[in-house]
């Protein structure tokens, strides 16, 4: 499978061409789009009025100012796309909505399996404890630029799924007491933290705490990858990590 690598020169463009070079499962990045790449031993293009079109799989790791030109690149030259970009506004998630009437659109927040688990975890933990309090902390590196992370806010809103009268409070500060259905979302950027998020459902008697912990990003890569071969010769349509888990459940998806 030929890929083409948006935001080739970042380290999740580099883990993920590393990690593609060593997958028995025949993947090939014959190219990069990224505004601050560099010639190397994979061509990089600054912009993808430049990049080749003879691709099979385009897997985005950029920043949300890409999107516009991502999407009309995809359906322009009818190319299936892996989206792990966060930080999306709704207007620009209605446009990755409207790309996947057309060509094969993979988007999720968080490419983890582990990650995956955690929210279904989360949400039917949230239905078992309808009155409980509930809040997530989030921990990322200092170099990170959105926050609360997109898996916080898809934490939360799969929690929203099972209590729908629920509100979102990113960064509780000052005098404000809380509501008994808000769901708080803390933010911590600290050095080279890889990824850590955690749910606490807390009642008067009981605290159940769900965690989960990314050791390297490597793991974002092998998910983006093993979404990218999920995805090829789907039909247009817009699929995400439950897509892809609940065909694994009924087949065994190829490891990378």
């Amino acid at each position: 499978m030929k890929l083409l690598i948006s935001g080739l020169s970042g380290h999740m463009g580099q883990e993920l061409a590393k990690m593609a070079k060593s997958s028995p499962n025949g993947f090939c990045v014959i190219a990069g789009v990224d505004k601050f790449g560099t010639p190397g031993e994979i061509p990089c293009y600054s912009s993808f009025a430049e990049a080749p079109t003879d691709v099979d799989m385009i897997v985005d790791f950029s920043h949300p100012s890409v999107l516009s030109d991502l999407l009309q690149f995809a359906v322009s030259n009818r190319i299936p796309v892996v989206i792990a970009t966060t930080g999306y506004t709704p207007a620009q998630k209605d446009d990755i909505t409207k790309a996947a009437k057309m060509i094969p659109v993979f988007y999720a927040a968080n490419y983890s399996v582990g990650i995956a688990v955690l929210i279904d975890l989360a949400k039917r933990a949230a239905a078992a404890f309808p009155n409980a309090e509930i809040e997530i902390v989030e921990k990322h590196h200092d170099r990170k630029v959105d926050a609360p992370s997109g898996t916080a806010l898809a934490l939360a809103d799969a929690i929203r799924e099972v209590r729908p009268s629920a509100t979102i409070n990113p960064g509780r500060s000052g005098d404000c007491k809380r509501s008994p259905e808000e769901i708080g979302i803390h933010s911590i950027r600290l050095g080279n933290i890889v990824g850590e998020h955690e749910v606490l459902i807390g009642t008067p008697t009981q605290t159940l705490t769900l965690r989960h912990e990314a050791h390297t990003r490597a793991l974002f890569a092998e998910g983006a990858l093993a979404a990218a071969g999920f995805l090829y010769g789907k039909p247009a349509g817009l699929y995400d990590m439950n897509s892809m888990l609940g065909e694994k459940s009924k087949k065994e998806i190829p490891a990378i």
